[in-house]
């Protein structure tokens, strides 16, 4: 479990940092095509949705923990 962690942690540093030259070309034609917006309206989907699933997991978790 903690190999396959850091594996995906060092493959995302690797990636971040030798992509810095793509990443400034997609910026800007991201934000002049305004899609940034849609990916800032998955990213924050996505990010609800699993507050949202650990949060009933949570409370499930403390029902069967009381019965």
């Amino acid at each position: 479990m903690k190999k396959g962690i850091v594996t995906v942690f060092l493959i995302a540093l690797y990636t971040t940092l030798h992509s810095q030259e793509t990443q400034e070309a997609s910026k800007t034609l991201m934000r002049s095509e305004g899609k940034i917006y849609v990916v800032l309206a998955v990213v924050l989907t996505i990010f609800a949705g699993l507050i949202l699933f650990l949060i009933r997991l949570e409370r499930k978790i403390r029902r069967m923990e009381k019965s």
